[in-house]
């Protein structure tokens, strides 16, 4: 009996270091290059975020299963639609699920190309999300048109700063 609670001790620790390791946010810090990644849109084309220079380019992740995401989408979409001359918009659906994040993203509105779908178990597990430090959602990152973190921002914020450039 010991020994087998001293292996299931020994296990959980293990387990414990291992899904620490797993799990470590990288975050990012304002003013420093947003990291880059590559996946593929909805459409099925390659995409690469650090290919978008030229504009502001507003991170968005969110998950069809959010109340919180939900009711800001509507949000993101007139942003987008007031200001596409001078801000791309790059969503991230943090989904457990394949089928959902279609039917909430037409109906808030989302009409960008750059749609991104992370399915993963464990929503916050996402490749995506950790290089971003994301914990929580919905989480917007504003980019500059350099490539560089302006910050997590709110939309008023984020609008602020349109008006002004």
């Amino acid at each position: 009996m010991k020994k087998t609670l001293r292996f299931l001790v020994f296990i959980t620790v293990i387990v414990t270091i291992s899904f620490y390791g797993f799990v470590k946010y990288n975050g990012v810090n304002n003013g420093k290059q947003a990291p880059d990644f590559e996946t593929t849109l909805i459409d099925g084309t390659l995409f690469k975020l650090s290919d978008l220079k030229g504009k502001y380019v507003l991170l968005d992740f969110w998950d069809s299963w959010c109340p919180p995401c939900r009711k800001e989408n509507p949000k993101l979409a007139a942003l987008y639609k007031k200001y596409s001359d001078k801000l791309t918009v790059v969503t991230v659906a943090l989904e457990k699920n394949n089928k959902h994040w279609k039917k909430a993203s037409e109906k808030d509105g989302f009409v960008w190309k750059n749609q991104i779908v992370n399915q993963n178990r464990f929503v916050l597990m996402s490749s995506i999300a950790r290089k971003y430090g994301v914990t929580e959602i919905p989480a917007k990152f504003l980019i500059s048109p350099e490539g560089n973190i302006v910050g997590k921002l709110s939309f008023n914020e984020i609008e602020k700063i349109l008006l002004e450039d």
